[in-house]
């Protein structure tokens, strides 16, 4: 009897990643320059809250103090079953990166008068990781024209499935 190769994918949640969080608001609203991957230090009813799905970081934004990132208004709500052992929701929770990316981003952010934005958190291979990109604000003109872009390539799309 020929012996059966072990399934590879078994564990697909530590293979990709899982989406927990976008701030699809973020494109709209900046015009984003550069990307980061960070990871972010939480306590462990953060964690079980987090992959309950109920995570929000539209109004989150990156803070550079001390040498170190901090991730301000990311709302995680409390994790029911943890009780005495909960979180407060609103709090400023570090982003780990190297002190050379610290610096650069913060740099980089000061000098320009950019921002830095959380665009989205997920799962990599069973940590949570946050995407966060060095922004600037757009301006109304800007936003109308992406409005009418986003407008032309629908009805182009609508034309192409009448025929």
């Amino acid at each position: 009897m020929a012996k059966k190769k072990p399934d590879k994918a078994v564990d697909r949640e530590h293979d990709n990643e899982r989406l927990v969080s976008q701030n699809r608001r973020a494109r709209f609203e900046y015009e984003v320059l550069d990307t980061l991957e960070c990871g972010i230090v939480l306590v462990g009813s953060e964690v079980k809250s987090i992959r309950g799905g109920k995570t929000s970081i539209e109004e989150a934004y990156g803070r550079v103090k001390d040498d170190e990132l901090w991730l301000v208004g990311c709302d995680i709500p409390e994790y029911p079953q943890a009780s005495l052992l909960n979180h407060e929701p609103k709090r400023a929770r570090k982003l780990l990166l190297h002190r050379r990316e610290i610096r650069k981003f913060a740099d980089r952010a000061k000098e320009q008068g950019l921002t830095l934005i959380p665009l989205k958190m997920y799962f990599s291979k069973g940590r949570i990781k946050v995407l966060m990109g060095l922004c600037r604000g757009k301006k109304k003109h800007d936003k109308r024209e992406a409005i009418k872009k986003r407008e032309g390539q629908r009805d182009i799309g609508r034309a192409m499935r009448r025929g």
